[in-house]
């Protein structure tokens, strides 16, 4: 996996100061930034304020988080993005891709293979999240998010107990944000088990029923949730890099297979410097 906050211009690490200057992430969402503010700082949270079943207040933001998924949409030349919950990572999605779309749009579409390119898809199973979130988005962007609302349902995978989505886009992502499920919003058990309680953990399995169609190049990220990367680590059948940031709360899959062919070579050579 390369050095995921490393400038492919540049070489040099993501300051998210500068990032965050040239870029305004703050003021998309009335951030004040004071001059020597510690941007990477975690907010604290309470005991249970992320197993609430009844909170339906999103989170504040977290700059740091939206600063990294900007950065690396852009370092990475992201075309298109599958995102399992939705909020204010789905506006950053949504503005990184345009920007993408203005600087490579012309390259894609005369040398790469992308079907949906520039385009976000956006998957959740609360109908009012996904309308709040809808109602966010910057207009001039709001054309190039795609929602799916479906249930979620308890299911296994290898036998193992975990949650999926009953519905996704048919696409073919170069990244995949995991920020969702809620552990509560599920359908159903299996033998009379469920995440539905403070005592279980979000362990959603989409990504490896995805797996097989999945193009060398691919990174997934989790927000949190390290059980369930845990759960895809100890899964994956094909060759995947794996590295956790305990301190960003982040986790990251980077799909590094050989290219299939010469189309995925040059998306690979484009978009990463393969």
């Amino acid at each position: 996996m390369q050095d995921l906050f490393t400038s492919r211009s540049t070489g040099t690490p993501l300051d998210y100061h500068t990032w965050n200057a040239q870029y305004g992430i703050s003021d998309w969402f009335g951030i004040a930034v004071g001059e020597g503010a510690d941007l990477t700082e975690k907010a604290s949270k309470g005991l249970l304020t992320a197993v609430d079943p009844a909170n339906r207040v999103p989170f504040p933001a977290e700059l740091d988080d939206l600063i990294r998924l900007h950065f690396l949409c852009l370092n990475r030349r992201v075309t298109t993005v599958l995102e399992f919950g939705v909020g204010k990572s789905t506006q950053v999605f949504a503005r990184a891709l345009a920007h993408n779309e203005r600087e490579h749009g012309a390259y894609v579409q005369q040398h790469l293979r992308r079907a949906h390119p520039f385009q976000l898809f956006a998957v959740d199973n609360f109908p009012d999240w996904v309308e709040a979130c809808r109602a966010a988005l910057p207009p001039a962007e709001a054309g190039r998010v795609h929602f799916t609302v479906t249930e979620v349902e308890m299911t296994t995978f290898n036998d193992r107990i975990c949650t999926a989505y009953r519905s996704l886009p048919n696409v073919c992502p170069d990244l995949i944000y995991i920020d969702g499920p809620s552990q509560f919003g599920v359908v159903g058990d299996v033998r009379g088990i469920t995440t539905a309680t403070t005592d279980r953990l979000p362990m959603a399995a989409d990504v490896l029923m995805l797996e097989p169609f999945l193009l060398p190049g691919t990174l997934i990220l989790l927000d949190g949730r390290t059980a369930n990367a845990r759960f895809l680590k100890n899964n994956f059948q094909r060759e995947w890099s794996y590295r956790e940031f305990p301190d960003l709360e982040l986790h990251a899959f980077e799909l590094t297979e050989a290219p299939l062919g010469r189309i995925n070579r040059a998306q690979l050579d484009y978009c990463l410097g393969y």
